[in-house]
This record gives C-alpha cells, sequence and structure tokens, in this order.
C-alpha cells in the first residue's frame, strides 16, 4: 500500500506544476496550488487514480466525454441536495451503456474532501470503492465541483 501511495504520489508531482502551499501526506509534502479550482482537482484525481491502477499492472483509464457528462449533472444534483447520493444512478448507467454501448457501470461519491488525494485515500479505505477503483474498467469521468460554501463534491463514474 506505501508504496502504491508513493507512486500515486510520485505521479501526483507532475502533475502540479506549480509550487504554492504544500500538504502533507505520510512523509512527503505535496505541492498544493493556491486557488485550485475544480478542474485541477479533477485532472489530479484522474491521475492519481490511473497511477494507483497502473502500480498494480492494471489498464489506466481512458477519460469519456459521456461519463464526465453524467458525473456533472450527478455533481449538480448532489450540491443541491446538500448530501451524497446515488439517487438515479439506474439512470445514468443506463444513459452511459446506451451512448457507449458499455456493458458496465460504476460509481463512486464523495464530500468535503479538501484534495484529490484525500478523496482517493478515503475510497481507498472502503472496500466498495476500492472494488470499484480496482476493477476491470476502461473509461471514466470524473466531476468535481463546489458548493456556495466551497465545500468541494466529487462523482466518478467508470464504465467498461
Amino acid at each position: 500500500m506505501k508504496m502504491r501511495l508513493q507512486f500515486a504520489i510520485s505521479v501526483l508531482f507532475v502533475l502540479v506544476a506549480s509550487s504554492c502551499s504544500k500538504e502533507t501526506i505520510g512523509n512527503a509534502d505535496i505541492p498544493i496550488p493556491e486557488n485550485k479550482n475544480a478542474v485541477q482537482v479533477e485532472q489530479e484525481l484522474l491521475g492519481i487514480v490511473n497511477a494507483h491502477r497502473a502500480a498494480l499492472g492494471y489498464n489506466t483509464l481512458v477519460f469519456s466525454e459521456v461519463a464526465y457528462s453524467y458525473a456533472n449533472e450527478h455533481t449538480d444534483y448532489m450540491i443541491a441536495k446538500g448530501s451524497l447520493s446515488h439517487d438515479n444512478f439506474s439512470a445514468r448507467a443506463s444513459g452511459i451503456s446506451s451512448e457507449v454501448d458499455a456493458e458496465y457501470v460504476a460509481e463512486n461519491v464523495a464530500k468535503n474532501y479538501a484534495t484529490a488525494i484525500e478523496a482517493f485515500e478515503n475510497w481507498l479505505d472502503s472496500p466498495n470503492h476500492r472494488k470499484t477503483i480496482e476493477d476491470n474498467f476502461t473509461h471514466t469521468g470524473i466531476s468535481v465541483k463546489t458548493d456556495a460554501s466551497g465545500n468541494y463534491y466529487f462523482t466518478q463514474l467508470f464504465y467498461r
């Protein structure tokens, strides 16, 4: 686990080009750009998930505009509701399946994590979320948005 996290952190160093404040995870200081927007967090999270998968010998996930669109809609829904949910997941899965001929769709959601690595680590601590991250998927879309208070909401959709 520590080796995989170190690999993910090293990929994060490549993804984060600007230096600013630092966040400490374990013994590693990770530069966190100031005024990071949600799109940067999405990109970092995709890089971290793919680095983790690669470290385990799995394929990396290809970004999907279709999954991203559905993830964005669901993130907006959770923000409007003010809580996490998998409400209407079957409709999202059906929509993705019909648009890209996917045979299987899954979803991870989270909220109130300050960074991509924090959301990722908490997903890994959950057996069901970890299984989704490490499953035999080919494509993903990650939506990260903030509510009016600046709290992050995360939706990651996976399919194969």
